[in-house]
């Protein structure tokens, strides 16, 4: 497999993995993964699943399952659904994430009827407005591949997203988004690492013992030595770094201990002495200790993963207390399939037009 297939599959299942989050929602909860009782029974003829009394039909499934496909086949193709991953076929990472992000909304839903929170008349108003303006865009053939959805079950669909958002935002009202620079704070170094352990036949890690640990000791030392004598470390680095990358980007408590300790304390272009990591040895030169772009990324993502834990405690306690079941029998009748008259990809994007 080719480098540039490779990094596709990489971009595919990360992109996958962030398809259970709702907007700015954190999936905490799945119906697959958290079922307390599982039924293929008392269903009717078009329902996929129900939380409590809230039922998910097959339409709703099906709108997900179509707009997403065909968002992520206009980028990657349609060969993309049967490659394999350490998890199954794309396809099947595609319909599990689907399941998990809509049980995650109806689970949603519950919790903010029971905390008093709905729809006003205008947001109800925009989810039909946006209703009409997506189903009037789909064909028959759309129509008929979403069994036979109706303007009715879009209404559903927006309204129950906008009601989950809603109370997401409610949930994290209380966090501050303004991180410092100190602490989010991304410095940039380069580095020429090498490696204390073989990995065997399972791709397992297998440390050396004492005496080969100490011939890559001294090893590191003679490279150190060669760039106090004057040899440039970007040759040094090209020669004998075995990590993946050479020039990485960090944040505080995004690398181990010893590495960062040492990193955040180098000024710019000073070099460290050998360090002794988990896996190895490595010697480090910081290229700058302050990074704006990725620092204002971190930021970001520093109130990002707040949001989630603090939505996570709420959410998780919840939804434990909750029934699912499924009705396995239809959902394992739902296949990835490409169809030439079937285009549909704009469900999202309607949504965002009307509720930003």
């Amino acid at each position: 497999m080719d480098r540039i297939a490779t990094i596709h599959i990489k971009r595919i299942s990360m992109i996958l993995i962030g398809m259970i989050l709702v907007v700015s929602l954190t999936a905490c909860g799945s119906l697959d993964g958290t079922r307390k009782v599982v039924f293929t029974t008392g269903f009717s003829d078009d329902e996929i699943f129900r939380i409590e009394d809230s039922v998910c039909s097959i339409q709703e499934i099906m709108a997900y399952l179509i707009n997403t496909q065909n968002g992520y086949e206009g980028t990657f193709g349609r060969e993309i659904w049967e490659t394999q991953t350490d998890d199954g076929t794309v396809a099947q990472q595609l319909k599990e994430s689907i399941l998990a992000k809509v049980a995650q909304i109806k689970a949603m839903n519950l919790l903010a009827g029971e905390m008093g929170i709905v729809l006003d008349d205008n947001e109800l108003s925009m989810a039909r407005e946006a209703a009409a303006t997506y189903y009037e865009s789909l064909t028959p053939e759309e129509i008929e591949a979403m069994k036979g959805i109706t303007q009715e079950d879009v209404f559903r669909i927006y309204s129950e997203y906008a009601l989950a958002d809603k109370l997401y935002d409610y949930i994290i009202r209380d966090i501050n988004p303004e991180i410092s620079d100190d602490e989010a704070r991304t410095i940039t170094v380069e580095q020429i690492f090498l490696k204390t352990y073989d990995l065997n036949a399972s791709g397992e890690k297998v440390p050396f013992n004492d005496t080969a640990k100490n011939t890559v000791y001294l090893k590191a030392k003679s490279i150190r030595n060669q760039f106090l004598d004057g040899a440039s470390f970007e040759e040094l680095m090209s020669e004998y770094n075995e990590a993946e990358e050479s020039t990485i980007s960090f944040g505080k408590g995004e690398m181990e201990e010893a590495y960062e300790t040492v990193a955040f304390n180098l000024g710019t272009d000073e070099v460290s002495d050998v360090v002794e990591v988990n896996d190895g040895y490595v010697i480090i030169k910081c290229v700058t200790t302050f990074n704006r772009e990725e620092t204002e990324y971190n930021k970001v993502r520093i109130v990002a993963e707040r949001k989630r834990e603090v939505f996570g405690e709420q959410y998780d306690a919840y939804v434990d207390t909750l029934t699912k079941e499924l009705n396995e029998e239809l959902w394992d009748s739902i296949t990835v399939t490409g169809d030439d008259n079937v285009n549909t990809s704009s469900l999202w994007n309607v949504y965002t037009e009307y509720f930003g």
